[in-house]
């Protein structure tokens, strides 16, 4: 097929996005792109010339034309690919692989790593093979075409550097994807997602600390409890978060092992004894990360419930996240008509019709991220479950939703820090109001009269209108000395 066949009929589908045409070549159909021509194993493609991927990437473009731009393999999976293809050259030049050859693909590698090459040069989208074969060779193909570059060669020319037989000398898709999934993981986890999750943690256990002295009412099942502090409030979703970031850190040790090895089954075939071993310190020094090579590379292939694990400890942040944005945005419900025993931060204009309106709009935002990592989470588990003899096939869209998932939640924690957390203030005299006016501190005189006087004080209170002293008065259940020395808010925080 001609490269300008391909353009004319993927047009409708924005794939010529991914190879940067700009719109006077388009304008006219006697002006083209340059062209090289890339065999492959099925034939001849025309390839754009200044791409460095080859015939395997442009069949790819062609037989998946789904989703277009804003479906690509994340930049994070192939920076990942980089980074173990980078591992693997300099491993197989120890196990005699040309220098020449090995320090020219580490070269390309680099650039791969730094990002500067995925724009460009890496149009793959998600839904592929799900084994990601495609998007292992498009790295192949794009450090291949740029090392023969390096050293002076022609591009397409496979030579002297060759995408399978040098810089996927030693591995197989089916061990550098689910490879590539755990180093892109664990480096969105330990970059973004735990500086956003404990930047959260450490925001709210300062408001913790600031309101352990305001006594508030509290809820259970949305109605007026027994009275704790805000502080205390405010400490279980310290907690939260706590057992949040201890839940995502106990993921690690199984991220931190590495499929690389295993070729296409697991049994290692056509690598030399210690490359598994050797590749995985390299990306470990490369990355500064502890990985390994997984003990069973079987498992690492056909299993990978070590991600699985990962978007369940996410699912577990999400739905923590979702608790403690609710409250914090009911608290603040208001400004006159609601509870208004907190006021958030205004940041921006609130409604197009009602002038002055101010929402908790960062309490929405990562109400909304949570529900997307909850829905991401069924397709990980669905995808997790569905690894077939020696291979699971649902790696590109495992990964994808993970690397979502992680990335969404860290950078949704830093802004509610930022944006909402930080700028929490709390309204005493409301709360105060609140709690004075509160039926439930009755509970205090359980001990001293009885549970049925108690509850006949304050359905009697509730039905005439009353306050519960007046009304335990009026009943002739005890003295206004007494109600004031056993209804007192500061003696009900905790056990006598």
């Amino acid at each position: 097929m001609s490269f300008s066949r391909l353009i004319r009929s993927r047009t409708c589908n924005g794939l010529t996005n991914f190879f940067s045409i700009n719109q006077r070549a388009l304008s006219t159909t006697t002006v083209m792109p340059k062209i090289r021509k890339e065999r492959d194993t099925f034939g001849e493609l025309e390839v754009p010339a200044e791409k460095y991927y080859g015939a395997q990437t442009l069949r790819s473009v062609m037989n998946f034309p789904i989703g277009g731009e804003f479906e690509r393999m994340p930049i994070q999976v192939v920076q990942a690919m980089g980074t173990l293809k980078k591992a693997a050259a300099l491993v197989n030049k120890e196990f005699g692989l040309d220098p020449k050859l090995a320090d020219a693909i580490s070269q390309a590698a680099d650039e791969v790593i730094s990002g500067k090459l995925y724009k460009d040069h890496f149009p793959l989208v998600i839904w592929q093979t799900g084994s990601g074969t495609q998007s292992n060779m498009n790295t192949n193909e794009v450090i291949s075409n740029r090392a023969i570059e390096i050293l002076g060669g022609e591009l397409g020319s496979k030579t002297p550097v060759h995408p399978n037989d040098h810089v996927n000398k030693s591995q197989s898709s089916n061990d550098t994807f689910p490879t590539a999934m755990h180093i892109a993981v664990a480096q969105e986890i330990n970059n973004c997602l735990l500086p956003g999750m404990t930047a959260l943690r450490d925001a709210l256990d300062k408001k913790a600390k600031e309101f352990q002295n305001i006594i508030k009412i509290g809820r259970t099942h949305t109605q007026d409890a027994v009275p704790l502090t805000l502080g205390q409030e405010f400490s279980a979703y310290v907690t939260q978060m706590t057992f949040g970031i201890d839940r995502v850190k106990d993921t690690l040790p199984r991220l931190y092992m590495l499929a690389l090895g295993g070729t296409a089954v697991g049994t290692g075939l056509n690598t030399r004894k210690g490359f598994a071993e050797k590749t995985a310190a390299q990306i470990a020094q490369l990355t500064g990360l502890p990985f390994v090579s997984a003990p069973n590379k079987f498992e690492a292939l056909a299993a990978h419930d070590a991600l699985v694990e990962v978007s369940g400890a996410l699912n577990t942040v999400a739905c923590s996240i979702m608790k403690i944005a609710n409250d914090i945005r009911f608290l603040a419900s208001g400004p006159r008509c609601g509870l208004g025993e907190l006021t958030l931060p205004e940041n921006e204009p609130g409604s197009s019709i009602m002038p002055g309106k101010v929402n908790p709009t960062q309490c929405e935002a990562i109400t909304m991220v949570a529900a997307q990592v909850m829905g991401n989470h069924v397709a990980v588990s669905v995808g997790g479950s569905n690894g077939h003899f020696e291979l699971n096939v649902f790696k590109p869209m495992m990964v994808a939703n993970v690397l979502r998932s992680a990335k969404l939640l860290g950078d949704s924690c830093q802004a509610f820090t930022s944006n909402c957390v930080n700028g929490i203030v709390a309204n005493k005299e409301k709360i105060d109001q609140i709690m004075k006016e509160s039926l439930m501190l009755v509970t205090a005189l359980n001990p001293h009269i009885g549970y049925d006087k108690a509850a006949t004080i304050a359905k009697t209170a509730h039905k005439e209108g009353g306050n519960l002293k007046e009304t335990a008065i009026k009943l002739g259940f005890l003295t206004a000395e007494q109600f004031d020395e056993w209804v007192k808010p500061e003696n009900m925080l905790g056990p006598k």
